[in-house]
């Protein structure tokens, strides 16, 4: 607002009341009605103070045809009158010091604003443009309208401003404030508020001429959301006044919440003015809410017309944080004690004891209070009754002042409680104390100033005794001292650093209220370390354990959030971590997938190592195939050692005993290589495996395919003419089972050379186990060995067929077939098997194929003949060799 539109809003303001008023505007003339109400002091410099003495305005219709009456309150604010006696207090105090100001005297001029607006605006007007003293108005008759009026005389300039205030302590409210400001910011009258928190009051900005010794809201709302995130209330009610001090405070509160994760059940405004559906709204949406805990932005006024329709409806249980508005208004406890039980505020600083100022208090007597109209109001009002002289003109309610008895003279302010004299809980008094030698201090750097290094134009200095308003706002914003043992500064919005004392409402033995500190908030310590709390020493309003105030449950660990569609971020689903995904918090956004080594346990809150597996000789799979590879192998060996002792009998020469001890060799080594199949696979075992299988399979099916052939060749050789066995003696038959060998050796140096078989750790069969396998390295190598001794069983099954219907005592042909069809048999079922079963079941059935088909040569072709040996000697003869 510029200069000339402030000047005329003063102008207007001052002679609204005055209708047809024509005075010269060139001369100091008082146009507005005298204001006795106030309390004054003269001094060099007077600092004035706006102080809500009263509050609930008592409602009524303007008539329009009549002037308006002057407002009617409710209720009268001892607390209030407690602060203005703080600011009286340390004017005194500050002049009574040598160190502080010694050749000024301060003084005072404090007024009530009524925590209203428009009487604010009225009060400071007076303030700061003065008012001729009492006994020098006169009497005007105005003959047109037959009114009386009463203005100043022209007493000239020097005479009224006198009372002028160049710097004003007050505006409680920060709705008043901004109103103040913005009528005097343009005249850049600095005002100093002493219990306004409104974050938008430290926009220097719009609000140049402003400073503070309350701490911002913006870091009240902080605290308030690392309160509630500590005790996890994430779902919380959020109500406060129809006030700019409500709605900025409310309005960061959302935004700081979202950080923690915390949100709004509801947001509700409600009137200053408390009507009966203004409570019905509100009571209606807390009763409806699932939330318990309730933040509101308010003052105790309204907090007692809430109150008294919650206990009207009988709701119970509610956690109330309250905002340092009301954190500590004891003045609650007396009607609604069992309702705030429990009850959680950030108050502002408190001094713990400000010397001299209990005495100060107190030292009110009836015969010299009659004469204030703020003392004699409180002096009536506690002690019902009137003061002989008083000059107090308020009533409350429907009580009439002039029917109370008269006070009798005896009554002692020690003798009853009062706010104004409790000075246990001195908060909002500190602030004032503070404020008081903020201006202080300004004035005394200002009386430092040498000439010629000033911080004005050309390095002037301002006269402490006569200085422009906005040379002192200077100094203030450059102000640094101590206040009973504590550093007080400012930062550049004006605003002190914060610091709140966590108060727990208490209810004692007696019932009477105990305000206990269960921690404090830190603006200046680190983030992590700003919010203090001593748990064990909270009384909360259901007994020994917190309200819970949540949407929906934390999700425990192994689970995430999942969002709700069109619902606050405090409302979700828990999902399950989908497979091979963990999340070792609560309350997981997401879930993290495991590494390739690693799965979820079974709460899926943690990787663990996967299990690994492979075919162990630990194992009971693993023990059983290792002892029948040994077994079969050391039957090998036997009915080797049995042959070759018993090798000069008619019946081992007769079957080719040179290949049958090949083939035993043989069988015992295809028995061994069933232990290469056992233990943890490596690169180096996996290719000793498959070539030590193939060529031991191959040089077995060689041999009997050589043993076959030397059956048909024999039988052949007894034919006249024939010569055959010639062809086909010892050295033939060691060459074939060499050469059938060899074809497959060709293949597996092939294979090894290159795509040999290989370790590899299988992750995909099972997300929870690591398969340890050999693989083949080339798929066709792997099937050209298997298929290699297929063809060699094949051509050892026709060649035994043809011999079937040879003699039977040189026919070892039929063994030797069903020994091929045991073996076709097994190794048909392997292949299917094995493709689809995985880990060390496949390596189980590599090792039980190359066992049962072992086994079945073993047993068909040298059976029978163990058995004639060792059970039937008498058979193994010549004799019986040469029967048909």
């Amino acid at each position: 607002m510029g200069v000339p539109a402030a000047k005329f809003l003063m102008f207007l303001f001052l002679i609204w009341s005055k209708p047809g008023l024509t005075a010269a505007l060139d001369n100091c003339v008082f146009l507005g009605e005298e204001e006795e109400n106030s309390l004054y002091e003269y001094g060099d410099v007077v600092i004035g103070g706006l102080f809500p003495l009263h509050y609930s305005p008592v409602s009524s219709l303007p008539t329009y045809k009549t002037k308006p009456t002057p407002y009617t309150y409710k209720y009268f604010n001892s607390r209030a009158l407690r602060w203005i006696q703080t600011m009286t207090f340390a004017i005194k105090e500050i002049n009574q010091r040598s160190d502080l100001l010694p050749q000024l005297k301060l003084g005072f001029h404090i007024l009530d604003s009524s925590d209203d607006i428009p009487v604010s605006l009225r009060a400071s007007l007076l303030l700061v443009n003065g008012q001729p003293e009492t006994g020098y108005s006169a009497e005007i008759v105005n003959r047109d309208k037959d009114q009386k009026r009463n203005i100043g005389s022209n007493l000239g300039c020097a005479a009224i401003q006198r009372t002028v205030s160049p710097v004003i302590i007050g505006g409680a409210a920060s709705g008043v404030s901004m109103a103040l400001l913005r009528s005097l910011g343009s005249f850049h009258i600095p005002l100093v508020s002493y219990f306004a928190s409104c974050s938008c009051l430290s926009n220097q900005k719009d609000f140049p001429t402003f400073m503070r010794t309350m701490p911002s809201d913006a870091f009240q709302v902080k605290a308030l959301a690392r309160l509630v995130s500590y005790f996890g209330w994430t779902w919380v009610g959020v109500i406060g006044l129809e006030s700019d001090y409500a709605r900025f405070a409310i309005q960061l509160f959302l935004q700081e919440s979202e950080q923690y994760g915390v949100c709004a059940a509801y947001t509700h405004f409600y009137p200053v003015v408390l009507t009966q559906q203004a409570l019905d709204e509100l009571l209606d949406v807390i009763q409806m809410a699932s939330s318990k805990v309730i933040i509101n932005f308010c003052s105790d006024s309204e907090m007692k017309g809430i109150l008294t329709e919650i206990r009207r409806r009988n709701i119970t249980g509610l956690q109330w944080i309250a905002s340092e508005a009301w954190a500590t208004a004891k003045s609650l406890w007396e009607k609604f004690g069992d309702l705030l039980t429990g009850t959680l505020g950030f108050a502002i600083r408190r001094a713990v004891v400000i010397p001299g100022l209990k005495q100060h208090l107190t030292r009110l007597r009836p015969s010299h209070i009659h004469e204030s109209a703020f003392l004699a109001e409180y002096w009536e009002e506690l002690f019902n009754c009137r003061l002989n002289g008083s000059v107090n003109s308020h009533s409350h309610g429907g009580d009439n002042y002039q029917d109370r008895l008269p006070c009798k003279g005896t009554e002692d302010l020690n003798d009853v409680y009062s706010p104004y004299s409790d000075v246990t809980q001195l908060r909002v008094s500190y602030n004032v104390y503070k404020a008081v030698y903020l201006v202080a201090h300004a004035l005394q750097d200002m009386s430092t100033c040498i000439v010629g290094l000033g911080p004005f134009l050309n390095g002037t200095c301002a006269d402490p005794k006569k200085f422009k308003p906005w040379q002192l706002i200077y100094y203030m914003k450059h102000a640094n001292f101590s206040a009973l043992g504590a550093k007080v500064s400012f930062d550049q919005n004006g605003d002190p650093i914060a610091y709140y004392d966590l108060l727990n409402w208490q209810r004692r033995p007696d019932g009477s209220l105990h305000l206990v500190k269960v921690g404090f908030y830190d603006a200046s310590l680190p983030a992590g370390r700003s919010l203090v709390i001593n748990d064990s020493v909270i009384q909360w309003p259901d007994g020994k354990q917190g309200s819970r105030s949540v949407c929906s449950e934390s999700c425990p660990p192994g689970s995430r959030i999942a969002r709700r569609k069109g619902e606050p971020i405090c409302c979700f689903d828990c999902v399950l971590c989908a497979e091979g995904e963990v999340s070792n918090k609560t309350d997981s956004l997401e879930c993290l997938r495991c590494s390739e080594d690693t799965w979820p346990n079974e709460d899926r809150e943690l990787c663990i190592p996967k299990t690994i597996e492979f075919l162990s000789y630990h194992d009971l799979m693993g023990i059983v195939l290792c002892v029948v590879s040994v077994f079969g192998a050391c039957v090998s060996l036997s009915i080797l050692a049995i042959f070759f002792t018993c090798k000069d009998t008619p019946l081992v020469r007769a079957n080719n005993m040179e290949l049958s001890f090949l083939l035993l060799v043989f069988l015992a080594v295809c028995f061994l290589v069933g232990l290469l199949f056992i233990g943890e696979p490596s690169d180096w075992l996996c290719r000793i495996r498959y070539p030590a299988f193939g060529i031991s399979f191959a040089l077995c099916i060689s041999c009997l395919l050589a043993k076959t052939a030397v059956v048909l060749v024999a039988f052949k050789s007894t034919l006249p003419g024939s010569n055959a066995m010639k062809w086909f003696g010892p050295n033939q038959q060691r060459a074939s089972a060499l050469l059938g060998t060899a074809v497959q050796v060709i293949i597996s140096l092939i294979w090894l050379l290159t795509s040999p078989p290989h370790a590899n750790n299988n992750t995909n069969y099972h997300s929870a186990t690591i398969i340890m396998e050999c693989v083949p390295g080339s798929e066709v190598g792997f099937w050209c060995v298997l298929g290699y001794i297929g063809i060699l069983a094949c051509m050892c099954f026709l060649m035994a067929f043809l011999a079937r219907k040879l003699p039977d005592n040189f026919n070892e042909a039929k063994f030797i077939t069903f020994s091929m069809l045991i073996f076709f048999a097994v190794w048909i079922t392997f292949i299917p098997v094995y493709v689809s079963s995985a880990g060390k079941y496949t390596v189980a059935v590599h090792i039980f194929a190359i066992l049962a088909s072992a086994f079945g040569l073993l047993f068909c072709i040298f059976a029978p003949k163990c058995y004639i040996i060792i059970l039937k000697p008498e058979k193994n003869s010549k004799k019986n060799m040469m029967k048909r």
